[in-house]
């Protein structure tokens, strides 16, 4: 073999090696062309409809905070710099060196009513991997009292321990002080945050505080404790009552500004009390989104801390991220394994100092041993096995990234001055206006979730008719009398609920008609929007006439039957079958689908984009599901 025969084993190409270099380039217009055809072919652009002036529109994701996410991103956009990782304005993380000496902080979540239960998970944890704590005590947690017991055999000053005790915060930090006293911790070696934060209190509860405690807190950490942050800066209230990224990323600033205000009003100085926040964010399955949102969140936080006066190094913001119990779901849970994956995947990648993993059973009760060691291994798989913390910003420089922080941002700020300009965070959740603007939202995303352009795997897509639903024991209500929770599946859910319930599982009937390669496709979206519901579905198989589908029908009568077949069939069939199912007895005939000449016998169309919530209870309520 020749010298020039042999594989190179140099990682550099060949000078003037151009992979592409035999091709044109491809112009934004060509692109264009192509868009125009394949919506054409698929039929979202009819073929007697003119060229549209922009097609790749029709491609827009539309959000909730006013902009749409668009299929291509390219280098044209006019975005400010993001700087460099560690330095102002920190869109690229907090921290010079991101997570890659010793990983993000592995935070999991502890707070059931057994002290000693709750001890045996804590160990297991801290044994496990698990970095620092957050316990959640106090009204639906553990009470303040059992701390001690919780906490026995741990040693504090070696683990992070940040509280969530609501009204209950002095009560807690008291206890968890004293705690670390009778160990005989230095008072500098503690860390963590003693979680104090009125507003969130407010936001879930309704109920107003002042700054007094968290103030005396803050102060207390000051002169005693500098290692411990004093404010929890919580903006999951907001995220959990349906509100859109920007939302919570605006209350997020109002309420930091506000403890801001409360702080240096009590003599801090700003870098002082900006080093006495944490930051908690939701962490959705939208993994993009997550992402953007820390790095705009930091973004807007260096801008604000800026504006009242702190030195670059304290307006960098301290964040954690908490995998959102929104988007959990209680059928098919075991989906809600990939979603917090995801959700933990993209908090890392944006850079969230601190990370917390719900169980994939917090929707159903109590988690148990298996699900609090499958969201404690999901951080370890993330940070050990796919080593995603030796990275810093990975997604920094990517077009859609940039972007997407960019208009994410501009969102969030809007936000902020329209709550600021209400009277501030504790003023606008007291008069409604922060109510009313996250109740809109989620309107607007329930809208979506119902008509399945927004699908929840295993729920409203791809049901299981045959799960087992999981058990576990209740868990402690939380808090409520303010803004409320929400869950994204919790319609779908009720409606699986009521079906289940039923001695014999409901079932519908699908009029096929013709052969089979004919009616497959809209047969098959038809049984899985039913199954959603909880229903069943018995079908014709194909027919070659009216007379078929009727005998079919003799052997599986439902009141709700539902066509499938094609356009063309439609419009030589779907008449006269409607009509003698309903003379054999259907009481509600459906068509999947939607064709251009509706039959009027046929009563409603289920179709993508139909509202599948309305047509399941219509569903539910002619086969007499309670």
């Amino acid at each position: 073999m020749a010298p020039t025969d042999r594989l190179s084993t140099t990682s550099s190409p060949r000078p003037g090696l151009s992979l592409a270099g035999e091709f044109p380039r491809p112009t934004h217009e060509q692109w264009l062309e192509q868009v125009e055809k394949v919506l054409r072919r698929t039929g979202r652009i009819r073929e007697d409809d003119p060229s549209p002036e922009d097609a790749a529109a029709l491609l827009d994701s539309p959000g909730y905070d006013g902009f749409a996410v668009r299929p291509l991103y390219s280098a044209g956009a006019d975005l400010p710099d993001p700087g460099v990782p560690g330095f102002a304005p920190f869109v690229r993380g907090s921290r010079p060196q991101g997570s890659v000496p010793e990983g993000w902080d592995v935070r999991q979540a502890h707070g059931g009513p057994d002290a000693a239960a709750v001890n045996r998970a804590i160990l297991a944890d801290l044994n496990g991997g698990v970095t620092s704590l957050l316990l959640r005590l106090g009204a639906g947690g553990l009470a303040v009292d059992d701390l001690g017991d919780a906490l026995h055999g741990v040693h504090l000053d070696m683990i992070g321990v940040v509280l969530d005790a609501g009204d209950e915060a002095p009560a807690a930090s008291a206890e968890l002080l004293r705690l670390a006293a009778e160990q005989g911790v230095a008072p500098s070696a503690l860390r963590g945050n003693l979680g104090a934060d009125p507003l969130g209190v407010q936001a879930r509860t309704g109920r107003e505080n002042g700054p007094e405690q968290a103030v005396e807190l803050a102060l207390r950490c000051v002169a005693e404790h500098p290692g411990l942050q004093a404010i929890t800066v919580d903006a999951l209230p907001y995220h959990d009552a349906g509100g859109s990224d920007g939302e919570e990323l605006g209350a997020s600033l109002a309420a930091g500004v506000t403890y801001l205000r409360w702080l240096t009003e009590a003599g801090l100085d700003a870098d002082t009390a900006c080093g006495l926040l944490e930051f908690r964010y939701a962490a959705t399955a939208d993994q993009f989104l997550t992402i953007a949102k820390l790095r705009a969140a930091r973004r807007l936080w260096e801008q604000v801390a800026r504006r009242c006066g702190a030195a670059e190094p304290a307006r960098a913001q301290r964040q954690h991220a908490v995998t959102s119990s929104a988007m959990l779901t209680r059928r098919d849970p075991w989906v809600n394994m990939l979603r917090s994956t995801i959700a933990t995947f993209a908090a890392g990648v944006g850079g969230a100092q601190a990370i917390t993993v719900q169980p994939f059973d917090a929707a159903i009760g109590a988690p148990d041993e298996f699900s609090l060691r499958v969201a404690r291994n999901t951080q370890a798989l993330l940070l050990d096995e796919s080593h995603l913390a030796q990275v810093i910003d990975p997604a920094g420089g990517s077009w859609y990234v940039e972007s997407l922080t960019d208009e994410l941002a501009q969102a969030a700020w809007r936000w902020f001055q329209e709550i600021e300009a209400a009277g501030g965070l504790p003023a606008a959740l007291r008069s409604g206006t922060v109510a009313e603007r996250l109740a809109a939202t989620w309107e607007r995303r329930r809208a979506g979730i119902a008509d399945r352009t927004e699908p929840i795997t295993g729920v409203s897509e791809f049901p299981n008719l045959a799960e087992e639903p999981l058990r576990r024991a209740p868990a402690p209500a939380a808090p409520g009398g303010g803004l409320p929770r929400v869950r994204y599946a919790e319609e779908f859910e009720a409606l699986r609920d009521a079906a289940d319930a039923c001695a014999q599982r409901p079932r519908v009937f699908l009029a096929t008609l013709g052969p089979l390669a004919t009616y497959t496709a809209r047969s098959s979206f038809a049984r899985n929007l039913f199954a959603a519901g909880g229903l069943d579905a018995a079908e014709a198989g194909p027919t070659e006439s009216t007379a078929d589908v009727l005998a079919a029908y003799a052997e599986n009568p439902s009141p709700v039957v539902c066509l499938c077949s094609s356009d063309r069939i439609y419009g030589e069939r779907a008449a006269d079958t409607a009509r003698a199912l309903k003379e054999a007895g259907a009481t509600t005939v459906l068509l999947a689908g939607k064709p251009r000449d509706r039959p009027s016998e046929v009563d409603d169309l289920v179709f993508t984009g139909c509202d599948a919530v309305e047509v399941l209870r219509a569903a539910h309520r002619t086969l007499g599901v309670e």
